[in-house]
């Protein structure tokens, strides 16, 4: 079951499941994010918000962070599959996203193996404030802590995830003062 969460103090809004946890209710995160984790698997939600990459072009841009996360993540590879346009449901008072597929193999510390993970990226570019609120999922598909997921559970995630980018609400401009 999902339902609409406040991000940010209620500056944003998204529909989620409601069964994810707030990562801030048990660790420290950053007042520019927003992370919510699943209870039976490693799925993690994180929503960004980031100081506009030089690209104009929107793919190349979700692209930028796609790398930038890579990068972040010690991947030992990476690879994007599919970058998309999507429109929202917001009727213009949100910009559309573009949508990034894309996959990482990443160590964890203190692992011998790496594991795969299927990243979603959602980029939504606020030009007037200089600012790329990113929606981010990472979906582990091998995991050497057993949080992995199985193929069924990807579309799942994959169908969460487009509910989660269509319906994002940016509700107060002025978070991005």
């Amino acid at each position: 079951m999902s339902g609409l969460r406040e991000l940010f103090g209620g500056a944003i809004t998204a529909t989620l499941p409601t069964t994810l946890l707030d990562a801030s209710d048990f660790r420290q995160i950053p007042d520019t994010q927003e992370v919510y984790l699943s209870p039976t698997s490693g799925i993690s939600i994180i929503v960004e918000v980031l100081q506009s990459v030089s690209a104009s072009d929107l793919r190349e841009a979700a692209s930028q962070h796609f790398d930038a996360l890579a990068h972040d993540n010690d991947a030992k590879s990476q690879v994007v599959n599919e970058t998309v346009d999507m429109p929202n449901d917001s009727n213009g008072s949100t910009p559309n996203p573009v949508v990034l597929y894309g996959t990482q193999t990443v160590q964890k510390f203190n692992s011998a193996s790496a594991d795969e993970v299927r990243i979603l990226l959602a980029l939504y570019r606020v030009p007037e404030k200089n600012v790329d609120l990113v929606m981010t999922m990472n979906v582990p598909m091998t995991s050497a802590d057993g949080g992995a997921v199985s193929e069924d559970d990807w579309g799942t995630a994959r169908d969460v995830f487009h509910v989660a980018a269509r319906s994002l609400r940016i509700l107060d401009y002025g978070l991005f003062a």
